[in-house]
């Protein structure tokens, strides 16, 4: 098959991108850590889901119109920083759960919907993910190509970022993770708070 080569490049590629740390990856570490395996899961569900939005206008050719717009552009950028900024005090202030893990007792956590939302939001209005998508379908995605191999790669991205946020989420809820945490969860929670704030004006100050 002739595009094979091409769908193996935007694999490794899309891969490479999805482990590479940055607010998405900080997000569900947060969320696994603080709320629960499931939130975790859901968050990386939520991000996926958002990278279909990117490769959609990109494919669709809007991708190129927001990189030659300053003013579109700038309004994805701002609008991402002050969501990271925002979600980062909220966790940088956040109240410590005192949950025990022998312990069997309710506790706060986030439903399926707000898990999701929050991955989701984080992933659309991040423009580095903009930025990759665009040079993706411009440098190795070249027209014409069949709306048959889109799809497949749109496929492996969704499926590689799940993939991998899901494992990301099964990680930091094992046991002995969740009790590292649970020794250190004011400091944790102010590291990825002060993370995603970090992230955040980075995001701003992007050219």
């Amino acid at each position: 098959m002739q595009y094979l080569s091409l769908i193996g490049t935007v694999a490794v590629l899309n891969m490479l991108a999805a482990i590479s740390p940055g607010p998405d990856f900080v997000m569900v570490v947060k969320n696994s850590l603080k709320y629960s395996r499931r939130s975790g899961i859901f968050t990386g569900l939520g991000i996926g889901t958002g990278l279909s939005v990117h490769i959609l206008y990109c494919a669709a050719g809007i991708g190129y119109i927001i990189s030659k717009s300053i003013l579109v552009f700038s309004v994805i950028k701002y609008l991402g920083a002050a969501y990271l900024v925002y979600i980062g005090i909220m966790s940088f202030f956040s109240k410590e759960s005192k949950i025990e893990t022998h312990e069997e007792h309710a506790f706060v956590d986030l439903t399926k919907w707000q898990a999701f939302k929050m991955g989701f939001i984080t992933n659309i209005l991040n423009p580095k993910a903009t930025l990759f998508f665009l040079s993706l379908f411009t440098l190795v995605i070249n027209h014409p190509v069949p709306v048959s191999i889109i799809v497949i790669v749109a496929l492996i991205s969704i499926s590689e970022a799940i993939a991998w946020f899901t494992f990301v989420s099964v990680f930091f809820t094992q046991e002995k993770v969740q009790r590292l945490y649970l020794k250190s969860e004011k400091y944790v929670n102010k590291f990825l708070g002060g993370l995603l704030f970090g992230l955040g004006i980075k995001v701003a100050l992007m050219k």
